[in-house]
């Protein structure tokens, strides 16, 4: 077995990093404000930031753009899941970053979708100014008034009339639909309600601005809007598109979410871990800063249980995510079904208690917007529900355990 990245990758690595420190984190609280200013000053904090906007041409010159997208002749810089990961796990360590790269969700997640599944004209119209920059786009899936874990509830219809699908239904925590600069929507929805369970929904393209489409607010997460990005709640009202807009065919839905959350769902682990590697370096910082009952809290034996912990759980999560990398390149997304699963449990689950023990490490400073672990611990949060919560992952990994060995002899 080779445990060591690629030499295209360890080159990439140290470019990314000297990018971190020299344009990411010195400008962390810089983006905030900037926003905050645009909310005072322009009179919305939903306005892209000149900040992400000035460094965007930095990284495209330096190599670091359109790293997430394999095996496409419009991205060839795209690399495989495994040379990915620990690029990505970088990107992940401030919320805003991988935005700079053009490597943030969902548009990675679309973009791949489009480029999978979409037409010549599809591509052209959206996936190009996306793979540029210059747009933004959303996934349309979960909806409020059902149990979106089960996505065989959904019930946003999506009907046929003549040349054009006409799209009715209530979605709600669709990431990006804040931005102004969203110009397309991945709607998931109802063609057939009789058909089998498994072929009853379809996804469509729906442009930003079809008439009947109406964004009704944003939804903060513990309390933080994530401006200009966000999630929001939006109505579908008779929004008419064109037929050519259906992904597939009819009936073709769950294929291609299957086909896009694989990679979105470990691309968020990928994140995760930077979260949680970030999360360990401020601990021990911190701890090796502060004087409690005489001595270093670095130098408390419970500290440093934490610490090795820490490492443990940190190193463990990503071992597993390279293997789920690897087989994803290898064998493909549906044999490394159980894998990605079970990194989508385990890597938010481990940054949340990374990220509870450093906040704990900080005192009240943790809990305060004057370090990141706050707004990272509410953004990990989400990722137990995100992609499908915890409890439809572990079981889906007990079914193929149980299927795996009801059939052999004790």
């Amino acid at each position: 077995m080779d445990f060591d990245y690629s030499p295209r990758t360890k080159e990439l690595q140290a470019r990314l990093l000297a990018f971190m420190d020299q344009h990411i984190y010195p400008n962390e609280k810089a983006f905030h404000e900037e926003v905050e200013r645009n909310g005072r000053e322009k009179g919305s904090r939903w306005i892209p930031t000149e900040l992400i906007e000035r460094l965007k041409p930095l990284a495209r010159e330096q190599g670091l753009w359109n790293l997430f997208l394999p095996r496409s002749s419009r991205a060839p810089e795209g690399l495989s899941n495994l040379d990915y990961a620990p690029l990505c796990e970088i990107m992940g360590r401030v919320p805003w970053a991988a935005e700079v790269f053009n490597c943030s969700a969902p548009d990675t997640g679309n973009m791949e979708t489009l480029e999978r599944y979409g037409t010549e004209e599809h591509k052209q119209r959206w996936l190009e100014p996306l793979l540029r920059g210059e747009i933004r786009s959303a996934f349309a899936m979960t909806e409020p008034a059902v149990a979106s874990s089960d996505a065989t509830n959904i019930e946003t219809r999506i009907e046929r009339d003549g040349e054009h699908y006409v799209i009715n239904g209530r979605k709600w925590w669709i990431s990006g639909a804040g931005d102004p600069r969203c110009q397309v929507y991945i709607a998931m929805g109802k063609t057939d309600a009789d058909a089998p369970r498994h072929a009853q929904q379809s996804m469509i393209l729906v442009p930003a601005d079809a008439p009947g489409l109406t964004v009704l607010r944003p939804l903060p997460v513990f309390g933080y809007d994530d401006a200009p990005h966000g999630h929001c709640e939006m109505v579908f009202e008779n929004v008419r598109v064109p037929a050519s807009h259906l992904l597939l065919g009819e009936g073709r839905g769950f294929e291609i979410a299957q086909g896009r959350l694989g990679p979105g769902r470990i691309h968020h682990c990928m994140r995760a871990i930077g979260v949680a590697e970030r999360a360990l370096v401020l601990m021990v910082q911190r701890l090796s800063s502060r004087v409690a009952f005489g001595k270093r809290l670095s130098d408390q034996g419970v500290w440093r249980e934490r610490i090795a912990e820490s490492r443990i759980k940190i190193d463990t999560a990503r071992l597993l995510t390279l293997k789920a990398a690897y087989m994803m390149d290898t064998v493909g997304n549906k044999v490394a079904q159980s894998e990605i699963a079970m990194i989508k449990v385990l890597a938010p689950n481990v940054a949340q208690q990374v990220l509870d023990w450093a906040i704990q490490a900080h005192g009240a400073a943790g809990v305060s917007d004057d370090f990141p672990l706050a707004y990272q611990w509410a953004g990990n949060r989400t990722l137990r529900l995100a992609d499908g919560p915890d409890e439809v992952h572990r079981n889906a990994i007990a079914k193929l355990e149980i299927a795996r060995f009801s059939s052999t002899k004790s």
